[in-house]
């Protein structure tokens, strides 16, 4: 690893079938936090139909592995779980190694083991709550929702301004915050009621809702984003603006503490420190004519794709992750407590054949001569 980068080449195929060229580069002291922290990380692109995974190998240095996935989005991690969503599905893989196994150098390997078909909902982010549930975003029909044996989907709270659950993404519902193991506080981009309508609100109408009181606590946001607690302090992205703040819940303010170089999006909480995923705006889209753009160009700065990893208590930004080339967005941001270079089992190689995860209990001697 070179000073102040990680000059890691990753390769992703294009529509054409060529093989496009992006760089992955850390700041100098970033492998020494994964170590200090104990974690690894993990992101997801839809832009280029892949999941992530930042570790550590054996001497130390960052290590990049990915995964295709049709258009993942929302990510959650809960023990040996990682949830992600996928274009028309919810995938669950699940670490097949045991505390202190380790295979080929990777001491987390999760394999793919239930899908759910939710169909083309637009699913955000998700998070587990209390009672081991997976609680989701469904984007598209502007609700929270639980997974359904029976049906695509349970949704279980819309926020009060929209008056029926339809599939119109009427007021862009887009960020899920758990406190004390239930839905906390959710974020939307408008108080829309009308089909696609949130659009129309970007620069101001975004608001913070609490989900238990159905009030709403914070509003005139521009695209807020990644609601997340830290002890009883709710930290907001303000994506249109590209500030990370705090809600004051009782003065129902925003705070702004530090603005970030790149919209923001994503984002998990390590310690006291937040890991924030970073996009580049795109012409024409919802992206632009927000106050992103003028607010980077004072500070003399472009927007940039990537992770920023902010301290909480001082709001400065320690560690950052660039990438460079045609990645140029992220979604998901999620952390893996206690897992220091992980990878998962993709599906479009023979691996997933011949990876076979069996419970402990069963003996190794008798399985070793069923092989032989």
């Amino acid at each position: 690893m070179k000073d102040d980068a990680l000059n890691d080449a990753g390769e992703q195929p294009d529509a054409g079938g060529k093989v496009a060229q992006f760089d992955l580069i850390t700041s100098r002291h970033f492998a020494s936090w994964l170590a200090g922290q104990g974690v690894s990380l993990s992101f997801s692109t839809y832009q280029a139909n892949k999941i992530f995974f930042l570790g550590l190998n054996a001497d130390g240095e960052v290590s990049v592995n990915e995964r295709s996935i049709d258009r993942p989005m929302g990510m959650a991690v809960r023990d040996k779980s990682l949830h992600v969503a996928s274009k028309w599905q919810i995938w669950r893989f699940e670490n097949a190694l045991n505390a202190g196994q380790a295979a080929d150098g990777f001491d987390a390997v999760y394999v793919p083991k239930a899908s759910h078909v939710t169909g083309d909902i637009d699913c955000h982010e998700m998070d587990v709550d209390g009672n081991g549930r997976l609680i989701f975003v469904n984007t598209f029909f502007n609700c929270l929702s639980y997974l359904s044996r029976d049906y695509s989907f349970n949704p279980v709270w819309r926020p009060p301004f929209v008056s029926e659950y339809a599939p119109e993404d009427r007021c862009h519902l887009n960020g899920l915050a758990i406190h004390d193991g239930e839905p906390a506080y959710v974020t939307a981009i408008s108080k829309s009621d009308m089909a696609d309508g949130w659009r129309d609100k970007r620069k101001n109408g975004g608001v913070v809702i609490d989900v238990r009181t159905n009030e709403i606590i914070c509003e005139g946001l521009s695209m807020p984003h990644s609601p997340r607690m830290h002890g009883n302090t709710l930290w907001v992205q303000e994506s249109g603006t590209g500030y990370l703040g705090r809600v004051d819940v009782k003065t129902k303010t925003f705070e702004p503490v530090i603005l970030c170089p790149g919209y923001l999006r994503g984002m998990t909480i390590v310690g006291n420190f937040a890991v924030a995923g970073l996009s580049k705006a795109r012409e024409g889209s919802s992206f632009g004519d927000l106050a992103l753009q003028k607010n980077l160009e004072e500070r003399d700065t472009d927007l940039r794709c990537g992770l920023v990893i902010i301290d909480l208590t001082s709001g400065n930004i320690l560690h950052w992750v660039r990438i460079e080339g045609v990645i140029e967005e992220l979604f998901g941001v999620a952390a893996f407590p206690g897992v220091m270079n992980p990878r998962a089992v993709g599906f479009k190689s023979d691996e997933i054949e011949r990876t076979i995860s069996l419970p402990p209990q069963l003996d190794e001697d008798a399985i070793r001569s069923t092989r032989d």
